[in-house]
């Protein structure tokens, strides 16, 4: 396997009280992306445990609660994401939601997330991306391959997407078609097994549900969205809940915290890996200072971390293991040797 791993977002946390930096979970627009996310260098591994204080909503970093390894190479990502999807779409391909009726009521359409980091924000790599993990998806509807409609953004990615995809093997997986956001037609959607928006950006959102909606009840996938996590709470009610009803299969976040001496190497992670939602937990990892490559857990969430909560943890961590800190620490204990006290109540 080749060593290729993220290069994470260079994310600024100070040392002092963190104000209103950049969002860490907008990392798959351009002007986000400074760097390639996936770069040469020794592969960082999930090694351990490293707990921390924890809140309400956070889980204790203990081996019982342990899940799936982050990935340690761009491949093993795109590997991870690929079983996550098919295992969760399999169910739903087969057994399709029936139609709401007098007796029957509507009921929830299966949406799911899947969030990968690209190289750059280019749409050749972004086309590149989306055919790596959707082409030769191991999933079958009846017997049959299933057409999956691939929902571009605008005319030139669907253009980058349709090259993109003509690699693929006819023999092996889905059918594809590849169409902009503004040229999907009522025929298109009425043939295709589930949808796939690719990288929509935040004002495209009620186009998105209107298209979603007409091709209830079948399942569709949100691939990469083009707004970060916690933008979803400026939709207006309704674009808000409809952004947040997709459940996340595979996330998948790089970043670089920096404080005032030092700086860390951090991902945000989730995996459904059976393709059952059952709680798993969203883990957040640093880089070991000491082992250089690889990863400790410092934190589980039972819910999707916002980015205040991100940022805290790196905060405390960081603030923990700060040169001056401990210099500090270090004087306070002298102190209470030569007095006599405990350093502090």
């Amino acid at each position: 396997m080749a060593s290729n791993v993220f290069r994470p977002l260079p994310v600024q946390v100070s040392l002092e009280k963190p104000r209103s930096p950049r969002p860490l979970f907008a990392i798959f627009s351009s002007q986000a992306i400074a760097s390639p996310l996936f770069s040469s260098r020794k592969p960082l591994r999930s090694s351990g445990v490293f707990a921390l204080s924890r809140t309400q909503e956070q889980e204790p970093s203990s081996s019982s609660s342990a899940g799936p390894s982050p990935p340690a190479s761009r491949e093993e990502a795109v590997r991870q994401a690929k079983t996550c999807l098919s295992t969760t779409l399999q169910k739903p391909l087969n057994n399709i939601v029936p139609l709401p009726s007098k007796k029957l009521k509507r009921q929830k359409q299966p949406k799911f997330r899947v969030e990968i980091p690209v190289a750059d924000g280019s749409p050749d790599s972004l086309a590149q991306l989306a055919f790596e993990v959707f082409s030769e998806l191991p999933i079958k509807r009846k017997g049959a391959r299933p057409a999956i409609l691939m929902v571009w953004p605008d005319s030139e990615t669907a253009e980058r997407g349709r090259r993109a995809f003509a690699a693929s093997d006819e023999s092996r997986g889905p059918a594809f078609e590849n169409l902009a956001l503004g040229n999907v037609s009522s025929g298109d959607w009425s043939s295709a097994d589930m949808g796939v928006f690719v990288a929509s950006e935040a004002a495209m959102v009620e186009r998105v549900r209107s298209l979603s909606d007409c091709l209830y009840p079948k399942p569709v996938v949100l691939f990469n969205p083009n707004w970060g996590f916690e933008e979803e709470n400026s939709f207006d009610p309704a674009m808000g809940a409809f952004a947040g009803s997709f459940e996340v299969v595979y996330s998948f976040i790089g970043l670089e915290a920096k404080g005032l001496l030092s700086k860390r190497n951090a991902v945000v992670f989730r995996c459904v890996k059976d393709g059952i939602f059952s709680g798993e937990a969203w883990t957040v990892l640093v880089e070991d200072e000491t082992n250089k490559g690889e990863l400790k857990v410092v934190t589980r969430f039972r819910k999707r971390p916002s980015m205040a909560e991100v940022e805290n943890v790196l905060y405390n961590l960081m603030a923990a293991n700060s040169p001056v800190t401990k210099s500090v620490k270090f004087l306070k204990d002298l102190v209470s040797n030569v007095t006599g006290g405990r350093g502090g109540k």
